[in-house]
């Protein structure tokens, strides 16, 4: 409990303290590089006074001390060009396929300049000659370093949070079909006695009709118990009839529906069989045809069509109504998402795990134009 209670806390508490290390990470980080970048500059400078050095000496006429030579040739890693005021240029650390193209030293020259200050060689107030010089390789490598570091930091936050959503997911999937299967077994108590209730009714004076009536609704209840009894487990699938299947749901939706409703079916007379769990493909076309019927708000035409492509079976449901914006073409099977006013956002989310999780088919909104309506794809493997 203590661990439940506090366990948001800590996640924080996690996040700011991890937040402060990759801080101090990255702020140590720059003033490493600040540091081997003066560490640079110092040795650059350093190079210009050999060079200083070179040309009193030419001048004097004296010999060059063993010091500035080494200084000279010491300069192994960073990129450098030096423009002498006679116009001509010499280099260090370059390509040597490209040293022999001006526009590439010259482009060099523009990028030295910005990477850092250019160096005057100057003997007695008279400049010799202009030092550019670039970052080192290392320095270049260093400097990336930091995206690197975040990068890794983001590949780790988003380990981290996929983490805990798909816990958080898991969690409410148990608690949904807890919910469920406790639904199912809370009906199963008023649906016994109406079962009971039905048979007194037969020995009563009572219009066949309406006890046939109220038998397809306790048969339609029983289904509905079913189905909340395997949600959360895998359904047994089989070989049935998918137009005979559509049509039952169909007749039983189109009976109770509003007269204002128009049901039209077309589909094949020959059977086409399919591996399916019959009670949840009637659970999918029954929340096709009540989603259909809220977007028209119970006044309007619903079209079922059935047909077959060679060995695939496609089931789509049209209406009339409002229609859906293409932006909300993927986020419309999203669980908890819906345009109504009312609902939870289950039905078609629903929809799309009893087809693509459980029959591994397809469905899809085909069509979708605002205020004239909509059409739903259902696509199958034949068996």
């Amino acid at each position: 409990m203590i661990l439940t209670k506090y366990q948001n806390t800590f996640r924080w508490a996690i996040v700011v303290l991890s937040f402060i290390i990759v801080s101090v990470i990255l702020w140590k980080t720059y003033e490493f590089f600040q540091h081997f970048k003066h560490e640079e500059r110092v040795k650059m400078e350093n190079w210009s006074f050999a060079q200083s050095d070179l040309v009193k000496t030419n001048n004097l006429n004296e010999n060059m001390g063993d010091l500035p030579l080494q200084v000279i040739t010491s300069n192994k890693t960073t990129p450098m060009i030096m423009v002498n005021r006679d116009g001509s240029v010499d280099h260090n650390n370059l390509n040597p396929k490209k040293i022999q193209d001006t526009t590439y030293i010259n482009n060099l020259i523009v990028k030295f300049k910005k990477e850092n200050k250019p160096i005057e060689v100057r003997f007695d107030g008279k400049l010799y000659s202009t030092i550019y010089y670039g970052n080192s390789e290392l320095l270049n490598k260093l400097k990336y370093y930091p995206l690197a570091l975040i990068l890794i930091v983001v590949l780790f936050g988003a380990v981290i949070f996929f983490f805990y959503s798909s816990n958080k997911n898991a969690t409410q999937n148990k608690l949904w079909s807890g919910m469920a299967k406790e639904t199912a077994h809370q009906i199963g108590t008023p649906l016994s006695s109406l079962i009971g209730w039905t048979e007194i009714l037969k020995s009563e004076n009572i219009n066949p009709d309406y006890i046939a009536e109220i038998e397809k609704d306790i048969d339609r209840l029983k289904i509905i118990t079913e189905r909340f009894s395997k949600i959360g487990s895998l359904p047994t699938l089989e070989i049935a009839n998918i137009v005979e299947e559509t049509i039952n749901s169909y007749d039983y939706l189109k009976a109770r529906a509003s007269s204002s409703i128009v049901f039209d079916l077309i589909a094949p007379n020959n059977a086409i069989p399919v591996k399916m769990n019959k009670q949840l493909y009637s659970w999918t076309i029954e929340n096709l045809v009540k989603n259909a019927i809220d977007a028209m708000k119970g006044r309007g035409k619903i079209t079922i069509e059935i047909s077959q492509l060679e060995d695939n079976v496609k089931v789509k449901v049209t209406d009339t109504g409002k229609g859906i914006s293409k932006k909300h073409f993927n986020k419309i099977f999203e669980p908890g998402f819906t345009t109504k006013k009312r609902g939870w956002g289950l039905g078609l989310s629903l929809t799309k795990r009893i087809i693509e999780d459980f029959h591994n088919g397809k469905i899809k909104i085909l069509h979708s134009e605002k205020d004239k309506g909509t059409t739903i794809q259902i696509s199958m493997k034949t068996a």
